[in-house]
Protein backbone atom coordinates (compact mmCIF):
# COMPACT_ATOMS: atom_id res chain seq x y z
CA UNK A 1 0.00 0.00 0.00
CA UNK A 2 1.52 3.34 -1.03
CA UNK A 3 2.22 6.11 1.47
CA UNK A 4 -0.33 8.96 1.29
CA UNK A 5 2.61 11.36 0.96
CA UNK A 6 3.21 9.97 -2.53
CA UNK A 7 0.08 11.87 -3.58
CA UNK A 8 1.60 15.22 -2.55
CA UNK A 9 4.30 17.46 -3.96
CA UNK A 10 6.62 19.44 -1.69
CA UNK A 11 7.27 23.07 -2.64
CA UNK A 12 10.25 24.86 -1.08
CA UNK A 13 11.64 28.35 -1.34
CA UNK A 14 14.77 29.50 0.47
CA UNK A 15 15.96 32.69 2.11
CA UNK A 16 19.73 32.21 2.40
CA UNK A 17 21.67 34.55 4.66
CA UNK A 18 25.36 34.88 3.76
CA UNK A 19 27.54 36.68 6.28
CA UNK A 20 30.17 38.65 4.38
CA UNK A 21 33.89 38.47 5.12
CA UNK A 22 34.45 42.22 5.32
CA UNK A 23 36.74 43.52 8.03
CA UNK A 24 34.14 45.91 9.47
CA UNK A 25 30.40 45.85 9.99
CA UNK A 26 27.80 47.02 7.52
CA UNK A 27 27.26 50.54 8.82
CA UNK A 28 30.09 51.22 11.27
CA UNK A 29 33.78 50.47 11.82
CA UNK A 30 33.32 47.72 14.43
CA UNK A 31 35.19 44.49 13.69
CA UNK A 32 33.05 41.95 11.83
CA UNK A 33 35.31 38.99 12.68
CA UNK A 34 33.82 35.81 14.12
CA UNK A 35 34.54 35.12 17.77
CA UNK A 36 35.91 37.43 20.41
CA UNK A 37 34.68 37.81 23.98
CA UNK A 38 30.96 38.63 24.16
CA UNK A 39 30.09 42.29 23.54
CA UNK A 40 33.59 43.42 22.55
CA UNK A 41 33.00 44.12 18.83
CA UNK A 42 30.59 46.94 19.57
CA UNK A 43 30.36 50.74 19.55
CA UNK A 44 27.70 53.39 20.14
CA UNK A 45 26.69 53.04 16.48
CA UNK A 46 26.14 49.26 16.51
CA UNK A 47 24.40 49.62 19.88
CA UNK A 48 21.99 52.14 18.38
CA UNK A 49 22.73 54.99 20.79
CA UNK A 50 20.78 58.20 20.14
CA UNK A 51 22.46 60.65 17.79
CA UNK A 52 24.65 58.09 16.04
CA UNK A 53 24.60 57.81 12.25
CA UNK A 54 25.34 54.83 9.99
CA UNK A 55 27.93 54.88 7.20
CA UNK A 56 27.71 52.40 4.31
CA UNK A 57 30.40 49.72 3.93
CA UNK A 58 31.64 49.94 0.31
CA UNK A 59 32.86 46.34 0.35
CA UNK A 60 29.38 45.06 1.11
CA UNK A 61 28.11 46.71 -2.08
CA UNK A 62 31.00 45.30 -4.15
CA UNK A 63 30.41 41.80 -2.74
CA UNK A 64 26.70 42.02 -3.53
CA UNK A 65 27.42 43.04 -7.13
CA UNK A 66 29.97 40.23 -7.43
CA UNK A 67 27.44 37.62 -6.33
CA UNK A 68 24.74 39.07 -8.58
CA UNK A 69 27.00 38.94 -11.60
CA UNK A 70 27.92 35.33 -10.83
CA UNK A 71 24.24 34.38 -10.72
CA UNK A 72 23.27 36.31 -13.83
CA UNK A 73 21.16 38.82 -11.91
CA UNK A 74 20.26 42.31 -13.07
CA UNK A 75 22.15 44.81 -10.93
CA UNK A 76 19.94 47.63 -9.71
CA UNK A 77 21.50 50.97 -10.60
CA UNK A 78 19.71 52.78 -7.75
CA UNK A 79 19.79 51.17 -4.32
CA UNK A 80 17.92 52.38 -1.27
CA UNK A 81 17.89 51.21 2.32
CA UNK A 82 14.89 50.69 4.56
CA UNK A 83 14.20 50.12 8.22
CA UNK A 84 12.54 46.84 9.17
CA UNK A 85 10.98 47.49 12.56
CA UNK A 86 10.51 44.82 15.19
CA UNK A 87 11.38 44.41 18.84
CA UNK A 88 13.72 41.70 19.98
CA UNK A 89 16.40 41.70 22.64
CA UNK A 90 19.28 41.03 20.20
CA UNK A 91 18.26 43.92 17.90
CA UNK A 92 19.67 46.92 19.79
CA UNK A 93 18.32 49.67 17.50
CA UNK A 94 14.81 48.27 17.48
CA UNK A 95 15.02 48.00 13.69
CA UNK A 96 17.18 46.31 11.08
CA UNK A 97 18.67 48.22 8.16
CA UNK A 98 17.77 46.26 5.03
CA UNK A 99 16.55 46.72 1.46
CA UNK A 100 12.83 46.37 0.86
CA UNK A 101 11.82 48.48 -2.17
CA UNK A 102 14.99 48.48 -4.27
CA UNK A 103 17.24 45.46 -3.64
CA UNK A 104 20.68 45.37 -5.22
CA UNK A 105 20.12 42.32 -7.47
CA UNK A 106 17.01 41.19 -9.33
CA UNK A 107 16.49 37.75 -10.87
CA UNK A 108 19.17 35.31 -11.91
CA UNK A 109 19.49 31.56 -11.42
CA UNK A 110 21.82 28.89 -10.08
CA UNK A 111 22.38 25.47 -11.59
CA UNK A 112 22.49 22.58 -9.13
CA UNK A 113 23.26 18.89 -9.59
CA UNK A 114 20.94 16.47 -7.79
CA UNK A 115 21.38 12.72 -8.25
CA UNK A 116 23.19 13.26 -11.58
CA UNK A 117 20.38 15.56 -12.76
CA UNK A 118 20.90 19.27 -13.46
CA UNK A 119 18.27 21.75 -12.32
CA UNK A 120 18.09 25.54 -12.56
CA UNK A 121 16.81 27.30 -9.44
CA UNK A 122 15.58 30.84 -10.08
CA UNK A 123 16.66 33.71 -7.85
CA UNK A 124 13.94 36.24 -6.98
CA UNK A 125 16.31 38.87 -5.62
CA UNK A 126 19.35 39.54 -3.44
CA UNK A 127 19.37 42.34 -0.91
CA UNK A 128 21.89 43.82 1.51
CA UNK A 129 21.20 44.06 5.22
CA UNK A 130 22.78 43.80 8.66
CA UNK A 131 22.71 40.89 11.08
CA UNK A 132 21.19 40.87 14.55
CA UNK A 133 23.00 39.86 17.73
CA UNK A 134 22.92 36.42 19.28
CA UNK A 135 20.67 35.24 22.09
CA UNK A 136 22.08 32.51 24.31
CA UNK A 137 19.56 30.53 26.32
CA UNK A 138 21.85 27.79 27.65
CA UNK A 139 24.38 29.80 29.67
CA UNK A 140 22.29 30.36 32.81
CA UNK A 141 19.22 28.54 34.10
CA UNK A 142 17.48 31.75 35.17
CA UNK A 143 18.17 34.12 32.26
CA UNK A 144 19.02 34.49 28.60
CA UNK A 145 22.22 36.33 27.68
CA UNK A 146 22.78 38.60 24.68
CA UNK A 147 26.03 38.86 22.69
CA UNK A 148 25.93 41.82 20.32
CA UNK A 149 29.24 41.12 18.53
CA UNK A 150 27.28 39.92 15.51
CA UNK A 151 24.88 42.88 15.51
CA UNK A 152 25.54 44.92 12.37
CA UNK A 153 27.66 42.32 10.57
CA UNK A 154 26.97 42.67 6.81
CA UNK A 155 24.70 40.12 5.19
CA UNK A 156 23.41 39.28 1.76
CA UNK A 157 20.02 37.59 1.68
CA UNK A 158 19.38 35.45 -1.40
CA UNK A 159 15.67 34.80 -1.92
CA UNK A 160 14.82 31.98 -4.33
CA UNK A 161 11.63 31.30 -6.21
CA UNK A 162 9.69 28.26 -4.89
CA UNK A 163 11.52 25.96 -7.31
CA UNK A 164 12.87 23.34 -4.92
CA UNK A 165 11.03 20.08 -4.35
CA UNK A 166 13.00 18.00 -1.85
CA UNK A 167 15.58 18.08 0.95
CA UNK A 168 18.12 16.73 -1.58
CA UNK A 169 17.58 19.80 -3.76
CA UNK A 170 17.88 22.12 -0.76
CA UNK A 171 21.14 20.39 0.21
CA UNK A 172 22.47 20.74 -3.35
CA UNK A 173 21.50 24.42 -3.51
CA UNK A 174 23.14 25.27 -0.20
CA UNK A 175 26.30 23.31 -1.05
CA UNK A 176 26.54 24.99 -4.45
CA UNK A 177 25.93 28.43 -2.94
CA UNK A 178 28.58 27.81 -0.28
CA UNK A 179 31.09 26.82 -2.96
CA UNK A 180 30.21 29.91 -5.01
CA UNK A 181 30.63 32.45 -2.19
CA UNK A 182 33.97 30.87 -1.32
CA UNK A 183 35.14 31.09 -4.93
CA UNK A 184 34.06 34.75 -4.97
CA UNK A 185 35.96 35.39 -1.70
CA UNK A 186 32.95 37.13 -0.18
CA UNK A 187 32.26 34.69 2.68
CA UNK A 188 33.75 31.59 4.28
CA UNK A 189 30.31 29.95 4.09
CA UNK A 190 30.79 28.12 7.40
CA UNK A 191 27.31 27.09 8.48
CA UNK A 192 28.53 25.82 11.84
CA UNK A 193 29.74 29.34 12.70
CA UNK A 194 26.58 30.98 11.41
CA UNK A 195 28.27 32.52 8.35
CA UNK A 196 25.61 30.90 6.20
CA UNK A 197 22.10 30.14 7.35
CA UNK A 198 18.79 29.55 5.66
CA UNK A 199 15.12 30.03 6.35
CA UNK A 200 13.07 27.36 4.58
CA UNK A 201 9.56 28.10 3.32
CA UNK A 202 7.70 24.79 3.02
CA UNK A 203 4.27 24.02 1.60
CA UNK A 204 2.59 20.96 0.10
CA UNK A 205 0.01 20.46 -2.64
CA UNK A 206 -1.55 17.48 -4.31
CA UNK A 207 0.33 16.32 -7.36
CA UNK A 208 -1.03 17.91 -10.51
CA UNK A 209 -2.23 21.06 -8.75
CA UNK A 210 -0.77 24.40 -9.84
CA UNK A 211 -1.81 26.62 -6.93
CA UNK A 212 0.62 26.79 -4.04
CA UNK A 213 -0.36 25.59 -0.60
CA UNK A 214 -0.03 27.68 2.57
CA UNK A 215 3.63 27.96 3.45
CA UNK A 216 5.34 27.84 6.81
CA UNK A 217 8.78 29.29 7.37
CA UNK A 218 11.36 27.36 9.40
CA UNK A 219 13.90 29.87 10.73
CA UNK A 220 17.68 29.90 11.06
CA UNK A 221 18.75 26.43 10.01
CA UNK A 222 22.55 26.37 10.25
CA UNK A 223 23.29 22.80 9.16
CA UNK A 224 22.08 20.72 6.25
CA UNK A 225 21.45 17.77 8.56
CA UNK A 226 19.03 19.90 10.57
CA UNK A 227 17.48 21.32 7.39
CA UNK A 228 16.79 17.84 6.04
CA UNK A 229 15.16 16.72 9.27
CA UNK A 230 13.14 19.92 9.62
CA UNK A 231 11.79 19.73 6.07
CA UNK A 232 10.91 16.05 6.40
CA UNK A 233 9.04 16.65 9.66
CA UNK A 234 7.22 19.73 8.39
CA UNK A 235 6.11 18.05 5.15
CA UNK A 236 4.70 15.11 7.09
CA UNK A 237 3.00 17.47 9.59
CA UNK A 238 1.27 19.47 6.85
CA UNK A 239 0.13 16.37 4.94
CA UNK A 240 -1.25 14.74 8.08
CA UNK A 241 -3.06 17.97 8.96
CA UNK A 242 -4.66 18.24 5.51
CA UNK A 243 -5.62 14.56 5.46
CA UNK A 244 -7.28 14.94 8.86
CA UNK A 245 -9.49 17.69 7.42
CA UNK A 246 -7.57 20.63 8.88
CA UNK A 247 -5.91 23.57 7.18
CA UNK A 248 -2.32 24.73 7.33
CA UNK A 249 -1.87 28.08 9.06
CA UNK A 250 0.87 30.41 7.83
CA UNK A 251 3.42 30.48 10.64
CA UNK A 252 7.04 31.07 11.47
CA UNK A 253 8.47 27.91 12.99
CA UNK A 254 11.44 26.87 15.08
CA UNK A 255 13.11 23.49 14.63
CA UNK A 256 14.39 21.69 17.73
CA UNK A 257 17.17 19.27 16.69
CA UNK A 258 16.85 17.39 19.99
CA UNK A 259 13.23 16.43 19.39
CA UNK A 260 13.18 16.70 15.57
CA UNK A 261 9.97 18.73 15.81
CA UNK A 262 8.96 22.15 14.44
CA UNK A 263 7.02 24.44 16.78
CA UNK A 264 5.37 27.84 16.16
CA UNK A 265 7.33 30.97 17.02
CA UNK A 266 4.68 33.41 15.82
CA UNK A 267 2.14 33.93 13.09
CA UNK A 268 3.86 34.61 9.78
CA UNK A 269 4.37 38.32 9.32
CA UNK A 270 3.62 40.27 6.18
CA UNK A 271 5.58 43.32 5.06
CA UNK A 272 3.16 45.75 6.71
CA UNK A 273 3.79 44.11 10.09
CA UNK A 274 7.39 45.33 9.95
CA UNK A 275 6.39 48.93 9.13
CA UNK A 276 9.08 49.27 6.48
CA UNK A 277 10.02 52.84 5.67
CA UNK A 278 13.06 54.44 3.96
CA UNK A 279 16.05 54.91 6.23
CA UNK A 280 16.44 58.67 6.51
CA UNK A 281 20.13 58.45 7.43
CA UNK A 282 21.31 56.56 4.32
CA UNK A 283 21.06 58.24 0.91
CA UNK A 284 20.47 56.16 -2.23
CA UNK A 285 23.50 54.33 -3.63
CA UNK A 286 23.86 54.79 -7.39
CA UNK A 287 25.86 52.13 -9.25
CA UNK A 288 27.10 53.27 -12.64
CA UNK A 289 27.67 50.94 -15.58
CA UNK A 290 31.37 51.70 -15.22
CA UNK A 291 31.37 50.61 -11.58
CA UNK A 292 29.53 47.36 -12.34
CA UNK A 293 31.97 46.66 -15.18
CA UNK A 294 34.94 47.29 -12.86
CA UNK A 295 33.59 44.61 -10.51
CA UNK A 296 32.99 42.25 -13.43
CA UNK A 297 36.56 42.44 -14.77
CA UNK A 298 37.92 41.51 -11.32
CA UNK A 299 35.73 38.41 -11.03
CA UNK A 300 37.69 35.17 -10.50
CA UNK A 301 37.13 32.04 -12.56
CA UNK A 302 34.02 30.36 -11.18
CA UNK A 303 33.56 26.63 -10.51
CA UNK A 304 31.32 25.94 -13.53
CA UNK A 305 33.82 27.58 -15.89
CA UNK A 306 36.71 25.68 -14.30
CA UNK A 307 34.77 22.43 -14.52
CA UNK A 308 34.24 22.92 -18.25
CA UNK A 309 37.91 23.85 -18.68
CA UNK A 310 39.09 20.74 -16.83
CA UNK A 311 36.81 18.53 -18.95
CA UNK A 312 37.75 20.05 -22.31
CA UNK A 313 41.20 21.66 -22.12
CA UNK A 314 42.65 19.21 -19.59
CA UNK A 315 40.79 16.10 -20.78
CA UNK A 316 39.71 15.01 -17.30
CA UNK A 317 36.78 12.75 -16.46
CA UNK A 318 33.55 14.14 -15.04
CA UNK A 319 34.45 12.70 -11.63
CA UNK A 320 37.95 14.22 -11.54
CA UNK A 321 36.77 17.63 -12.79
CA UNK A 322 33.95 17.76 -10.23
CA UNK A 323 36.23 16.77 -7.36
CA UNK A 324 38.98 19.23 -8.29
CA UNK A 325 36.58 22.17 -8.58
CA UNK A 326 34.82 21.49 -5.29
CA UNK A 327 37.18 23.90 -3.54
CA UNK A 328 38.84 26.96 -5.04
CA UNK A 329 42.21 26.32 -3.38
CA UNK A 330 42.34 22.78 -4.81
CA UNK A 331 41.41 23.91 -8.33
CA UNK A 332 44.05 26.66 -8.32
CA UNK A 333 46.68 24.27 -6.95
CA UNK A 334 45.92 21.73 -9.68
CA UNK A 335 46.20 24.45 -12.35
CA UNK A 336 49.52 25.58 -10.89
CA UNK A 337 50.89 22.02 -11.07
CA UNK A 338 49.71 21.73 -14.69
CA UNK A 339 51.87 24.73 -15.62
CA UNK A 340 54.88 22.46 -15.04
CA UNK A 341 53.71 19.29 -16.82
CA UNK A 342 51.57 18.28 -19.80
CA UNK A 343 50.46 15.07 -18.06
CA UNK A 344 47.15 16.41 -16.75
CA UNK A 345 45.47 13.10 -15.88
CA UNK A 346 48.51 11.94 -13.89
CA UNK A 347 48.55 15.32 -12.13
CA UNK A 348 44.86 14.97 -11.25
CA UNK A 349 45.53 11.51 -9.82
CA UNK A 350 48.39 12.86 -7.73
CA UNK A 351 46.27 15.69 -6.31
CA UNK A 352 43.22 13.51 -5.62
CA UNK A 353 45.01 10.45 -4.23
CA UNK A 354 47.95 12.02 -2.39
CA UNK A 355 47.70 15.80 -1.92
CA UNK A 356 44.09 15.90 -0.70
CA UNK A 357 44.52 13.11 1.90
CA UNK A 358 47.67 14.89 3.14
CA UNK A 359 45.76 18.18 3.34
CA UNK A 360 42.93 16.59 5.35
CA UNK A 361 45.34 14.95 7.78
CA UNK A 362 47.72 17.91 8.12
CA UNK A 363 44.84 20.43 8.10
CA UNK A 364 46.84 22.69 5.79
CA UNK A 365 46.18 24.28 2.42
CA UNK A 366 47.23 22.29 -0.69
CA UNK A 367 49.85 24.88 -1.63
CA UNK A 368 51.61 24.12 1.66
CA UNK A 369 52.44 20.58 0.52
CA UNK A 370 56.15 20.18 1.35
CA UNK A 371 57.23 19.22 -2.20
CA UNK A 372 57.44 22.12 -4.69
CA UNK A 373 55.31 21.82 -7.86
CA UNK A 374 58.35 21.65 -10.14
CA UNK A 375 59.58 18.52 -8.30
CA UNK A 376 56.15 16.89 -8.40
CA UNK A 377 56.08 17.54 -12.15
CA UNK A 378 59.51 15.93 -12.49
CA UNK A 379 58.28 12.83 -10.65
CA UNK A 380 55.29 12.61 -12.99
CA UNK A 381 57.65 12.85 -15.97
CA UNK A 382 59.80 10.01 -14.59
CA UNK A 383 56.68 7.83 -14.46
CA UNK A 384 55.48 8.88 -17.91
CA UNK A 385 58.88 8.18 -19.49
CA UNK A 386 59.00 4.67 -18.02
CA UNK A 387 61.96 5.41 -15.77
CA UNK A 388 59.92 4.96 -12.60
CA UNK A 389 57.00 2.71 -11.75
CA UNK A 390 53.83 4.13 -10.22
CA UNK A 391 54.26 1.89 -7.20
CA UNK A 392 57.84 2.99 -6.55
CA UNK A 393 56.92 6.62 -7.14
CA UNK A 394 54.03 6.77 -4.70
CA UNK A 395 55.18 4.31 -2.06
CA UNK A 396 58.90 5.13 -1.89
CA UNK A 397 59.93 8.22 -3.83
CA UNK A 398 57.15 10.63 -2.81
CA UNK A 399 57.62 10.04 0.96
CA UNK A 400 61.36 10.59 0.46
CA UNK A 401 60.66 13.81 -1.46
CA UNK A 402 58.49 15.05 1.41
CA UNK A 403 61.41 14.50 3.78
CA UNK A 404 64.00 15.97 1.37
CA UNK A 405 62.16 18.73 -0.49
CA UNK A 406 65.37 20.36 -1.71
CA UNK A 407 66.60 17.27 -3.61
CA UNK A 408 65.38 16.55 -7.12
CA UNK A 409 63.25 13.46 -7.70
CA UNK A 410 65.83 12.10 -10.15
CA UNK A 411 68.61 12.30 -7.59
CA UNK A 412 66.47 10.74 -4.87
CA UNK A 413 65.26 7.95 -7.17
CA UNK A 414 68.86 7.23 -8.15
CA UNK A 415 70.02 7.10 -4.53
CA UNK A 416 67.11 4.82 -3.61
CA UNK A 417 67.84 2.55 -6.60
CA UNK A 418 64.29 3.03 -7.91
CA UNK A 419 64.92 3.92 -11.54
CA UNK A 420 63.73 1.36 -14.07
CA UNK A 421 65.95 0.18 -16.88
CA UNK A 422 65.33 -0.80 -20.48
CA UNK A 423 68.75 -2.38 -20.89
CA UNK A 424 68.13 -5.34 -23.21
CA UNK A 425 70.87 -7.60 -21.80
CA UNK A 426 69.77 -7.04 -18.20
CA UNK A 427 66.11 -7.67 -19.05
CA UNK A 428 66.88 -10.76 -21.15
CA UNK A 429 68.77 -12.26 -18.24
CA UNK A 430 65.88 -11.60 -15.82
CA UNK A 431 63.30 -13.04 -18.24
CA UNK A 432 65.39 -16.17 -18.78
CA UNK A 433 65.74 -16.69 -15.03
CA UNK A 434 61.98 -16.43 -14.50
CA UNK A 435 61.15 -18.81 -17.36
CA UNK A 436 63.72 -21.37 -16.26
CA UNK A 437 62.38 -21.27 -12.69
CA UNK A 438 58.78 -21.88 -13.81
CA UNK A 439 58.75 -24.52 -16.57
CA UNK A 440 55.24 -25.74 -15.67
CA UNK A 441 53.84 -22.23 -16.06
CA UNK A 442 55.64 -21.82 -19.39
CA UNK A 443 54.11 -25.08 -20.63
CA UNK A 444 50.63 -24.04 -19.46
CA UNK A 445 51.00 -20.65 -21.18
CA UNK A 446 51.99 -22.30 -24.46
CA UNK A 447 48.93 -24.56 -24.20
CA UNK A 448 46.62 -21.54 -24.14
CA UNK A 449 46.63 -20.08 -20.60
CA UNK A 450 47.57 -16.59 -21.78
CA UNK A 451 46.49 -15.07 -18.46
CA UNK A 452 49.78 -16.31 -17.01
CA UNK A 453 51.51 -13.36 -18.64
CA UNK A 454 50.65 -11.34 -15.54
CA UNK A 455 52.32 -13.94 -13.33
CA UNK A 456 55.54 -13.77 -15.35
CA UNK A 457 55.54 -9.94 -15.28
CA UNK A 458 55.09 -9.98 -11.52
CA UNK A 459 58.00 -12.38 -11.10
CA UNK A 460 60.20 -10.26 -13.38
CA UNK A 461 59.39 -7.10 -11.41
CA UNK A 462 60.08 -8.95 -8.14
CA UNK A 463 63.38 -10.37 -9.32
CA UNK A 464 64.49 -7.03 -10.77
CA UNK A 465 63.36 -5.24 -7.60
CA UNK A 466 61.08 -3.06 -9.67
CA UNK A 467 63.83 -1.86 -11.98
CA UNK A 468 62.55 -3.59 -15.12
CA UNK A 469 60.72 -1.19 -17.45
CA UNK A 470 57.37 -2.93 -18.23
CA UNK A 471 57.21 -1.31 -21.67
CA UNK A 472 60.61 -2.73 -22.57
CA UNK A 473 60.25 -6.12 -20.93
CA UNK A 474 56.78 -7.04 -22.25
CA UNK A 475 57.74 -7.63 -25.92
CA UNK A 476 60.87 -9.51 -24.82
CA UNK A 477 58.83 -11.78 -22.53
CA UNK A 478 56.20 -12.49 -25.23
CA UNK A 479 58.92 -13.25 -27.76
CA UNK A 480 60.50 -15.84 -25.49
CA UNK A 481 57.16 -17.35 -24.41
CA UNK A 482 55.96 -17.73 -27.97
CA UNK A 483 59.23 -19.25 -29.17
CA UNK A 484 58.94 -23.02 -29.80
Amino acid sequence: MSDISDQYETVIGLEVHVQLSTRSKAFCADAAAFGGAPNTHISPISLGHPGTLPMLNREQVAYAVRLGLALGSRINSVNTFDRKNYFYADLPKGYQITQDRQPVCIGGAMDILVNDRHKSVRIHHIHMEEDAGKSMHDQRPDASLIDLNRAGVPLLEIVTEPDLRSPDEVDAFMSTMRRLVRYLDISDGNMEQGSMRCDVNVSVRRKGETAFGTRCEIKNLNSMRFARRAIAYEVRRQIDLIEAGGTVTQQTLNFDPDTGVTTPLRSKEDAHDYRYFPDPDLPPVVLSDGYIESVRVQMPLLPDALYRMFRTDYGLSDYDAALLTEEKAVALYFMDLCRHTPHFKATANLVINKILPWRDEAKQAPEQFPVPPVHLAEMIELIASGKLSNTAAYQQLLPAMMENAAQTPSALAQSLNLLQTGDADFLAQIVDEVLVANPDKVSAYRKGKKGLQGFFMGEIMRLSKGKADPKAVTPLLLQKLDAV
